[in-house]
């Protein structure tokens, strides 16, 4: 198939599409983080316990990322994706049926399962589609799906806790998956390419150093990102003593700029050197995330803006990297390495120890620890000689 060189017409729709399809894949993991308190309070439950789901969910899905870089290889990128879509419906339709949290956590695992399916698949079908030349613009653009979800998902919570129980929203998102699926079948092109499909690649991507330190780098960066996310209702409402719904419209708005630098930092990744923006971006949210800790409120959200805007560039800005490191079929199983480190340790224990930090000392112990963590990962960036 002929790759895209601009972003107009069918182009811009296919991409359109694709960062949707991101956007619901993001979303309906983090839903449950705006309404955790109403389920600490449903289920009686403690800070730790609530955290637990989003470990359970991002070790579903930390695995499902590592053994469907593979699997995604044998049998399509493109099979791989609509078995991802159609689980997810299926998974988010029972949610609300769930009397227990045990059996949330349960489900959460399963989805954790199902939405990391899309990631390794959906990367080499995105760098078919477009030209090396306009990576950058296209990878940001893509990304912005999780950061516009950051934005928007407290939102779309409190509009639905207006209106109706928290579980009618896991209706709604199910039948956009249903929608998803449909015109991802009938629209889009598998890209897998011909010819042997052994799968000795695996060693050769597992064996590059710099994807373990890219590897160690996207941990802490995934944990200033989402890990603060899904605990940051808690932080807000039960240390700084915000309102739910005060602290749901604080915790959106903060979000705002992630989307706006995620679009310019597109530009500039294709405009400048890649090692520098990484690492310059990355040393800030270290900074930024250091102070949220401060004891005055005001100052705490300043600064969770300016954080919530640094740390969403890095991702596509690293996705580039995996790009230039790897070929089209060794990249596939790279962003699954990636995604399932980030998956387990960034997005699964990061949580869970902030809410562990939260029950045995406070919130803002453990996000002043992870700020000087995720500072110091940065000069792991230093050594990726492959993307100069």
């Amino acid at each position: 198939m002929q790759a895209y060189g601009e972003l107009k017409g069918k182009a811009l729709l296919y991409l359109i599409f694709f960062w949707f399809v991101w956007f619901m894949n993001y979303g309906c993991r983090t839903a449950f983080s705006p309404i955790m308190p109403l389920l600490e309070d449903e289920y009686g439950i403690t800070h730790a316990k609530a955290s637990s789901l989003f470990a359970l969910t991002s070790a579903g899905y930390g695995i499902s990322l590592f053994v469907s870089g593979m699997v995604a290889s044998l049998i399509g990128y493109k099979r791989s994706i609509g078995i991802s879509l159609g689980a997810c419906s299926l998974i988010l339709f029972a949610v609300p049926f769930m009397t227990n949290f045990n059996q949330l956590s349960l489900l959460g695992f399963a989805l954790g399962i199902a939405t990391g399916m899309h990631l390794p698949s959906i990367m080499p079908i995105i760098t078919r589609y477009y030209e090396s030349k306009i990576w950058g613009k296209v990878l940001s653009l893509h990304d912005t799906g999780i950061t516009f979800g950051v934005f928007v998902i407290p939102f779309i919570a409190l509009l639905f806790l207006n209106y109706f129980n928290w579980r009618v929203m896991f209706y709604f998102f199910a039948g956009i998956f249903v929608l998803c699926l449909a015109v991802f079948y009938y629209t889009c092109d598998d890209v897998l390419p011909s010819g042997d499909k052994r799968i000795g690649f695996v060693v050769d991507v597992l064996k590059s150093k710099s994807l373990w330190f890219l590897g160690i780098v996207w941990i802490f960066a995934v944990g200033a990102n989402l890990a603060v996310y899904f605990i940051l209702p808690l932080y807000l409402t039960k240390e700084l003593n915000f309102s739910i719904g005060y602290a749901n419209t604080v915790f959106g708005f903060s979000r705002l700029g992630g989307p706006l630098l995620t679009i310019a930092g597109g530009f500039i990744i294709d405009r400048f050197n890649l090692k520098k923006t990484m690492f310059y971006l990355v040393s800030s949210t270290g900074l930024t995330t250091m102070l949220l800790s401060h004891k005055n409120p005001t100052v705490v959200l300043i600064f969770l803006f300016l954080q919530a805007s640094f740390i969403p560039v890095f991702f596509p800005a690293g996705l580039v990297a995996i790009s230039r490191m790897f070929d089209i079929k060794k990249r596939s199983m790279a962003a699954g390495v990636l995604g399932a480190l980030s998956g387990l340790f960034g997005v699964g224990l990061l949580p869970y120890l902030l809410g562990l930090a939260g029950d045995l000392i406070s919130f803002r112990f453990g996000i002043f620890v992870l700020g000087i963590l995720v500072t110091l990962s940065s000069g792991l960036i230093l050594f990726l000689k492959e993307i100069d």
